[in-house]
This record gives structure tokens, C-alpha cells and sequence, in this order.
């Protein structure tokens, strides 16, 4: 397998030391999280984006796990720069 593939994960660890390994943090889409949830649409928000607000990891895997999402990530691009290429899909 290349180091440039793409990897799919639900371990909370292995998706936050990626995350913070290239200096990201969790984040949900401003204005999509309902009454009484702290997160909506979540994201990994790697710089300051009006667009986005910081939340805590706790919130953010509360959200990941009850929404049944999977974290599909590559560490490397194919020239093998660090990759911060990721996306939620639905688990399988």
C-alpha cells in the first residue's frame, strides 16, 4: 500500500493525533447545531475561518459517534508533502 492512500478510522485517538499533528482542531459549520447540541455540521478547521467555530473534542466525537460517521484521512500526498486531505463518510 502507497503512503499516499487514504485510510478510514473511527478511533477517536488516531483521528486527533492526525488532527493536531498538522495543526487542526475540531470545529462545527457556524449556526448548524441544533438547540441544546454543541456541535452541527463538523469539520477540522486548520486556520482562523468566520465560517467556523472551535469546539471541544468531547462535542466533537459525541456528534461523530451519534451520527455513525467514519474518518477517511490520507497522510501523504502523492509527492509526499503532509496531507491534510479528510472527509466524514458513514460507516460501512
Amino acid at each position: 500500500m502507497s503512503t499516499h492512500s487514504s485510510h478510514r478510522t473511527t478511533n477517536h485517538d488516531e483521528i486527533r493525533r492526525w488532527t493536531e499533528e498538522r495543526d487542526g482542531r475540531p470545529a462545527t459549520v457556524r449556526g448548524t447545531a441544533d438547540r441544546g447540541e454543541e456541535a452541527g455540521l463538523l469539520r477540522i478547521m486548520f486556520r482562523d475561518d468566520e465560517d467556523l467555530e472551535a469546539i471541544e473534542w468531547e462535542d466533537f466525537f459525541e456528534k461523530f459517534d451519534e451520527e455513525k460517521l467514519a474518518f477517511l484521512y490520507q497522510d501523504q500526498t502523492a509527492d509526499g508533502e503532509v496531507s491534510r486531505f479528510f472527509k466524514f463518510v458513514q460507516r460501512e
